[in-house]
C-alpha cells in the first residue's frame, strides 16, 4: 500500500463499530443499569410492602403484591424524621446559596489579572486542598468559635470547596477579555461586570457547582455527628443511626409501637433521603459537560 493510500486510513476510533463490539457495549450498559436499578427497586418495593410480605420474603421484596404507604405515614406522623427532613432542606438551601455567593466572588477576584494579593491567596487556597485540617483541629476551632450545637457548624467549615472554586475560576478566565474591556469602557465597575457580564455567561458552571454544593450539604452527616446534639440532627445522620446502626427506627419516629416491619420503615427513610436529589439531576444534567470540563480544562 502506498503512502498516499495509508494517509487516507481513518483512525480506529472513527471507524464504524463492528456488530460484536456494539453487542458487547449494549450488554455492558444493560448490566450496569441493572446493577444500579435493581437495588433501588428493592428498596422502594420493600418500603411499600406489607409486614407479612416482608417477613415471608426474609426482609426484602422485589415487587409488592399489596403496596401500602403506611411506612411513610408512620414516618411523617412522627417527629424525628420530619424535623430532620426540615433541617436537611434548610441547611441545603441556605448552605448552597452562601457557598455559591462566596465561591463566585472569590473565583472572580482570583480570575482577574493584576489583583493585589491574588496569587498568594490562590496558593493558600490550593494549600488547604492538598493539606486539609484534621478532625481534632476542626472540632477545636468550631468549639472556640461557639458553633457547637449550631446549624452554622454544618455550613461555615465547608463554605468554599476548592475544586468548585478552581472550576469557576477557570470558567471565568475562559470568558473573552474583549467583553471585560467593553464593560470597562462603558463605565462598569467590578460588581457590575460580575452581575451583568460574567454571571449571565456562566449559567452552566453555576448550575453544576450549585448541584455539587447541594448534594454535599444534603448528604452530609459526619459534621452533624461531631457538632450537633441528636435533637438537631439532619436526615442523613438519622438515616445512618437508625438504618446502618440497626437501631429501633419505628419507635423513634412514631413515638409508639407499630406493627410496621422495621425493614419497611428503614427503606422508606432511605427513599425519602434519596429522591429529592434524584429529582434535581435530570434538570441539570445537560450542564455537566460544558460546566465542569470547560472550567477544569482552562484552569
Amino acid at each position: 500500500m502506498s503512502a498516499v493510500s495509508r494517509g487516507h486510513i481513518r483512525p480506529g476510533w472513527l471507524e464504524k463499530p463492528k456488530p460484536v463490539t456494539q453487542a458487547a457495549k449494549a450488554l455492558a450498559l444493560v448490566t450496569v443499569v441493572l446493577l444500579v436499578c435493581v437495588p433501588f427497586l428493592v428498596i422502594v418495593s420493600t418500603s411499600l410492602a406489607s409486614t407479612d410480605e416482608v417477613v415471608a420474603n426474609g426482609g426484602w421484596v422485589l415487587w409488592p403484591t399489596e403496596p401500602s404507604l403506611k411506612a411513610y405515614r408512620d414516618i411523617l406522623d412522627g417527629g424525628i424524621v420530619t424535623h430532620a427532613l426540615g433541617v436537611s432542606a434548610g441547611v441545603t438551601v441556605i448552605g448552597t446559596l452562601l457557598s455559591l455567593a462566596c465561591t463566585v466572588t472569590l473565583a472572580y477576584a482570583l480570575s482577574r489579572p493584576g489583583v493585589f494579593g491574588g496569587r498568594p491567596v490562590l496558593l493558600l487556597v490550593l494549600f488547604t486542598f492538598l493539606f486539609p485540617p484534621g478532625m481534632i483541629p476542626s472540632f477545636l476551632l468550631v468549639k472556640e468559635l461557639g458553633l457547637l450545637d449550631s446549624y452554622a457548624s454544618l455550613v461555615l467549615p465547608v463554605l468554599v470547596n476548592v475544586f468548585n472554586l478552581v472550576v469557576l475560576r477557570g470558567f471565568f478566565q475562559g470568558i473573552p477579555e474583549e467583553l471585560y474591556e467593553a464593560a470597562r469602557l462603558d463605565g462598569a465597575g467590578d460588581w457590575r461586570v460580575l452581575f451583568s457580564v460574567v454571571l449571565p455567561l456562566s449559567k452552566a458552571a453555576l448550575a453544576v457547582v450549585g448541584l455539587f454544593y447541594a448534594v454535599a450539604y444534603w448528604n452530609s452527616w459526619f459534621y452533624a455527628s461531631l457538632y450537633l446534639e441528636s435533637d438537631h440532627w439532619p436526615l442523613q445522620q438519622v438515616l445512618r443511626t437508625y438504618v446502618v446502626s440497626g437501631s429501633g427506627l419505628t419507635d423513634a419516629t412514631t413515638g409508639e409501637g407499630t406493627v410496621t416491619a422495621p425493614q419497611t420503615v428503614q427503606m422508606a427513610v432511605l427513599v425519602i433521603a434519596t429522591v429529592p436529589i434524584l429529582l434535581v439531576y435530570p434538570f441539570l444534567q445537560r450542564y455537566f459537560t460544558k460546566g465542569v470540563l470547560t472550567g477544569a480544562i482552562k484552569s
